[in-house]
């Protein structure tokens, strides 16, 4: 039997859909923002119960945004976790500021209890990642920044449909960033982002600042850049926008059979903490498994494809190590690194494929 990791031949089989509207965008020649891009951005601000959306051409770009739009400059710190993906300290670089990184918890998480002994004067905001489609308690973190005065940008961008007791990733912190890259919940054919925000100065500020700074065709308010998402993407989304619960909603199922399955497998097997009123989108099914490249190898010989999210944590990446962000006292990060493993839990996974990924998984360590 084969498990495939990569869904998206399954998902784009029938491109139908698709084709009828891209007929309709040519025809029209609205090839710049345009009907289909401010259709998107309304119906996503009211799936997660925001009031402005404002899509981008990537996530980093989202992230970059975001910072931007809270006035992030050169001498300002921005605390993040050090186990997340490279474009969440790429972004705050991008603006000249310098990531402040703490360890992560037992759930892949940022560590909120090391935050506060990382808030200084220069501390601009904080920006805890959605990591793997679960999240940190927002609620906890957003007591923290008040009590500071600080802002939080939420780096949300695998967190399109998860709920934290019934509300939104993207939605607590005041500016935040969504990707829509292949591997999210939410995806398009290539890239895509969304910026939201309740914040109205703030929402016309990026609205302009993603299109030049243009007011209208022939006036610029101010120095902008373009990081628009081509309409061509929009209508991709908004057609995932119509299949998101359902996704997220079969993802849960194949992820609870999963955690079942691999439950008796403990200490071989640790299976993160799920927390009651969470959520997750399980864009990565992450567990720690002992001996995980020897089981990744075997694993790949029995036909199941998994990854690793990621083998070098940020905090020892070379680019980290030229700006001596490099920490030894990440201990769960750098532990986690060893053992960490993704196995696929996507939608279009048959009952007999998460039980054969499991049997598997358990042949391993019988023998």
């Amino acid at each position: 039997m084969r498990v495939p990791f990569n869904y998206l031949n399954q998902q784009f089989k029938n491109i139908n859909p698709y084709i009828s509207k891209w007929k309709q965008l040519a025809k029209s020649t609205e090839f710049t923002l345009g009907p289909f891009v401010k259709k998107f951005e309304d119906r996503f601000a009211k799936y997660i119960r925001v009031k402005y959306c404002i899509s981008t051409n990537n996530g980093t770009d989202a992230l970059i945004l975001c910072l931007k739009a809270l006035g992030v400059k050169q001498g300002d710190e921005v605390i993040t976790v050090c186990n997340t993906f490279y474009a969440t300290a790429g972004a705050i670089i991008a603006c000249g500021a310098k990531p402040v990184l703490v360890d992560c918890d037992s759930r892949y998480q940022i560590d909120i209890k090391q935050i506060e002994k990382k808030i200084n004067k220069k501390t601009k905001i904080i920006m805890p990642v959605h990591w793997g489609g679960a999240s940190p308690d927002m609620f906890k973190l957003v007591k923290l920044a008040k009590k500071y005065k600080i802002k939080i940008v939420e780096d949300a961008c695998m967190g399109i449909g998860a709920k934290i007791k019934g509300k939104s990733p993207g939605t607590f912190g005041e500016v935040n960033a969504f990707s829509m890259h292949p591997l999210k919940s939410l995806n398009v054919m290539g890239d895509g982002g969304m910026v939201t925000t309740n914040n109205v100065k703030i929402f016309n500020w990026l609205k302009k600042y993603r299109n030049h700074g243009m007011i209208d065709r022939d006036r610029i308010e101010f120095w902008g850049v373009n990081v628009r998402l081509q309409p061509f993407q929009a209508i991709v989304a908004l057609e995932g926008l119509k299949k998101i619960n359902n996704v997220i909603k079969q993802r849960n199922e194949n992820a609870k059979k999963m955690d079942k399955l691999l439950s008796n497998l403990y200490p071989n097997v640790t299976i993160p903490k799920r927390l009651k009123g969470y959520k997750e989108t399980y864009a990565l099914y992450m567990c720690l498994f002992k001996k995980r490249d020897l089981l990744k190898k075997y694993l790949e010989k029995n036909n199941i494809e998994t990854k690793i999210h990621y083998p070098i944590p940020l905090n020892m990446q070379k680019a980290a190590t030229n700006m001596k962000l490099v920490q030894k006292n990440f201990k769960n990060a750098n532990s986690q690194a060893k053992k960490l493993l993704t196995i696929p839990i996507h939608q279009y996974l048959s009952k007999k494929q998460i039980e054969y990924i499991a049997k598997k998984i358990k042949n391993f360590y019988n023998n």
